[in-house]
């Protein structure tokens, strides 16, 4: 199965650098924005946003400017799996990679075990990409609600209909930053090294 640990156990396909900054700035600002809304208080009629408001707009957009440099480097980048790796959903073989290694996965777990990681298999390339997808709707509809408010609050139709999409964006990924970091604290558990090969200066 590609992606998995060569005889050596060393890594077949290392993170670069960069790819290890981006996903480490993601994931920081997604979190902060999560927690931080709940902090946050939009203007209503007569009465200005708080402080906190403002900088969950910035950090916003500055998350979207993060997340499409990441999927442009998505599209770049020759040493580590690409675009068609985290969204194999339009291709017949990117789709049965995945499936192929979702039995996989299943046949392992049902010994107790969790599978060996490397970099990155299909499956878990598939989930990263989902992960992305939804952090870059959610940043995206931000844009969007943050282009159409009004200094009384009010939104036009429009960035109200973003506003639903972004909100739902927000449950979703609350659900995967809850899941995802679990099942690689697990593996950390189980002796794979898999933090190591996503965060900067580890080794």
């Amino acid at each position: 199965m590609p992606g998995r640990r060569d005889a050596n156990g060393a890594d077949p396909m290392p993170r670069s650098l960069l790819t290890r900054l981006l996903h480490a700035t993601i994931a920081m600002a997604v979190i902060a924005q999560l927690v931080g809304i709940g902090l946050a208080e939009p203007p209503r009629a007569g009465t200005p946003g708080n402080l906190m408001f403002s900088v969950h707009q910035v950090v916003g957009l500055g998350t979207l400017g993060v997340l499409v440099a990441f999927w442009l480097w998505t599209l770049l980048r020759r040493r580590e799996h690409g675009f068609t790796a985290l969204v194999p959903w339009f291709s017949r073989s990117g789709r049965v990679a995945v499936v192929a290694d979702l039995r996989e996965h299943f046949a392992v777990l049902r010994r107790l075990r969790l599978p060996q990681p490397g970099s990155e298999t299909p499956l878990a390339s598939a989930i990263h990409g989902l992960g992305l997808i939804i952090a870059t709707t959610m940043a995206a509809t931000g844009a969007i609600v943050f282009a159409g408010l009004a200094p009384d609050g009010t939104l036009p139709a429009w960035a109200d209909a973003a506003l639903i999409v972004h909100k739902a964006a927000a449950n979703l990924m609350w659900a995967y930053l809850i899941g995802h970091p679990a099942v690689a604290l697990l593996h950390e558990a189980m002796g794979h090294r898999l933090l190591r090969g996503m965060t900067p200066g580890m080794r």
